[in-house]
């Protein structure tokens, strides 16, 4: 078995394994948040295909298993886990954040493209942080106003 392929295994499993250990109020309140993130990242690496903007090695199935197990492996397990820490305190939600797509975008891209997970072709590693970033702002208003329609509705 390819070491990219072990890597997108154990980005599947280690991420849900830990999601075991968050509270199960929390994983409810913040798995819908995480699930749009996590469609918003599909639309990204949808568009990536027609503007090229990186490329899998093995076609279009091995790129769609490798997206996959990114959105659906750490990047919807840590969405859960950094609204589980942070949610009501939106600086260190958002330096937590910072934080992380500086990690994802820098260090780990780099990893991930030297053990041939992806190769990034019109796409820059500023652009993966400046896209995450802007999701994390995107998603916080939308838990903020799920929570804002909760308190409406139980107003009433």
């Amino acid at each position: 078995m390819k070491l990219a392929h072990i890597i997108r295994l154990l980005q599947i499993i280690i991420p849900w394994l830990s999601i075991l250990y968050i509270p199960k109020k929390s994983l409810n309140k913040f798995l819908p948040v995480s699930l749009f993130a996590s469609i918003l990242v599909q639309g990204m690496c949808a568009l990536s295909l027609p503007f090229k903007w990186w490329i899998v090695e093995g076609g279009i199935k091995q790129k769609i298993w490798n997206d996959s197990s990114f959105i659906f492996g750490p990047f919807l397990a840590g969405t859960i886990w950094i609204f589980h820490f942070t949610y009501g305190n939106f600086k260190k939600y958002l330096l937590v954040n910072v934080i992380m797509d500086i990690l994802f975008s820098f260090p780990l891209n780099y990893l991930f493209e030297k053990f041939n997970l992806y190769k990034l072709i019109n796409f820059k590693p500023k652009y993966i942080f400046f896209s995450f970033i802007s999701y994390a702002l995107i998603i916080y208003g939308y838990q903020f106003k799920i929570d804002h329609l909760k308190l409406t509705k139980k107003s009433r």
